[in-house]
């Protein structure tokens, strides 16, 4: 007798890699029993900073029934963003995965074509597709579907292409074939720790996102803390450090994503460019890029901060 479950899920997962996809891992739709305590004492160590959304269902952060009902699967996928060049030395710095158009709007549709491919090749089926848009633990779904392990610095990791990817996942009501963690290979390696410009990974495999460059420079609204002053490392939007003298990233390649490379002034951009950038210069380099969160007024205040 045929195998539906793994037959379906071989399916899927061409389908993801014709649609670029680095790679896709399958899960069972079940609550996330090792999370929970984590993700509790992470919240009640106000690690969240001002993130207050992060607060807000708990429930269904670790359980994906009460997001999709009926749901069965969690198949994660993986999109490369590692770009072939980056900015100029002499700049301040944007994490790479803001040089093109927002991932948001990428993945999403990369997603509607996967569901379409599921309801025409295997039958029709329900689920909601995600892409950093609802309380779902993108990195522990995909850790748990084999496609990495959670690294020191809390990022997903994988020994073929390291960290530079984005994560997104369809839960879907339909039985598939499930795939197995993999091995945690940080051994005894502390670089992302010794790197990182705040101290904001404060142990192994756990960071406090009110200290990371990214939550100063894109989540909170209000003044910068002068407390942090001479710290960021030259970052204006994210942070890439921890990332950056990972070892495991030496195996990063390019993506071949075409809308993800960045809008050609982007890189040759310098320090001075950017102190004096303009709101039209602005809107024409972002113009579907995921910085525009920042907003123009947001880029300007890190960029003050950066200089002064």
């Amino acid at each position: 007798m045929i195998n539906n479950k793994a037959k379906y899920a071989q399916q899927i997962k061409t389908e993801a890699k014709r649609l670029g996809f680095l790679s896709c891992g399958i899960s069972k739709a079940e609550f996330l029993e090792a999370e929970a305590p984590r993700l509790e004492s992470w919240l009640k160590n106000n690690m969240h900073g001002e993130m207050s959304y992060m607060e807000n269902h708990f429930d269904k952060r670790l359980d994906p029934t009460k997001l999709v009902e009926d749901s069965k699967s969690v198949i994660s996928l993986l999109l490369n963003y590692f770009p072939q060049d980056t900015q100029t030395e002499d700049s301040f710095k944007l994490s790479k995965y803001a040089y093109g158009n927002d991932y948001h709007h990428v993945i999403k549709s990369k997603l509607k074509e996967l569901t379409h491919f599921i309801q025409d090749e295997i039958g029709e089926i329900s689920g909601r597709a995600f892409v950093d848009s609802a309380p779902v633990l993108d990195k522990a779904w995909a850790a748990k579907s084999g496609l990495g392990w959670i690294g020191k610095h809390s990022n997903l990791l994988t020994q073929q292409v390291g960290s530079f990817y984005f994560i997104a996942e369809l839960i879907i009501d339909l039985d598939l074939e499930y795939d197995t963690p993999v091995t945690d290979h940080c051994g005894t390696c502390t670089a992302c720790i010794d790197a990182c410009p705040t101290q904001a990974i404060v142990e192994p495999y756990v960071v406090d996102g009110s200290k990371c460059i990214s939550y100063f420079t894109i989540e909170l609204k209000d003044q910068l803390p002068n407390s942090m002053k001479g710290q960021f490392d030259n970052w204006m939007f994210g942070c890439d450090v921890c990332q950056d003298v990972c070892p495991w990233n030496r195996f990063s390649k390019p993506h071949n994503e075409p809308l993800f490379n960045p809008h050609p002034e982007l890189l040759e951009m310098t320090k001075k460019d950017w102190e004096e950038i303009t709101e039209d210069v602005f809107k024409k380099v972002f113009q579907k890029s995921a910085v525009k969160r920042t907003k123009f007024s947001g880029l300007q205040r890190n960029i003050k901060f950066l200089k002064d």
